[in-house]
């Protein structure tokens, strides 16, 4: 799942640095279902007042799965998502990301969330080929 990155956008690139809003609303567009995920996550983190809140629904398809993968595999991409929404990402597998409040990073919440032994406990069988 690649960007559909418009024209303009690509002149810009060729020319110099790209505007952050430029380029998340490239990443809008492109990564609908990655988009909607991400903005659900962190509306969920703004209304709960906690420290973190994540998805646990799995994408519907392999398209939808892609789009997560790719947002989230790109250090591009996730980094201005989270300059935009002004949170910190966090993924595993194939569809469960969550959105910490910045000052939350250096939390055991955050910690266990990313540690190897968090990652191992969110394994199951239908997720193994994800």
């Amino acid at each position: 799942m690649s960007l559909t990155v418009p024209s303009a956008l690509l002149e810009a690139a060729e020319a110099g640095p790209v505007d952050d809003r430029d380029f998340v609303a490239c990443v809008r567009e492109s990564l609908p279902y990655a988009w909607q995920t991400v903005s659900r996550v962190v509306a969920d983190l703004e209304s709960s007042g906690a420290d973190r809140a994540d998805n646990v629904v799995p994408p519907p398809g392999d398209a939808e799965r892609g789009q997560l993968l790719r947002a989230m595999a790109s250090d591009a991409i996730r980094a201005s998502l989270e300059r935009h929404f002004g949170v910190k990402l966090a993924f595993q597998n194939c569809h469960r990301v969550a959105a910490f409040r910045p000052a939350a990073v250096d939390s055991e919440p955050y910690r266990r969330f990313v540690s190897t032994r968090g990652q191992l406990l969110n394994q199951s069988p239908e997720l193994r080929n994800c």
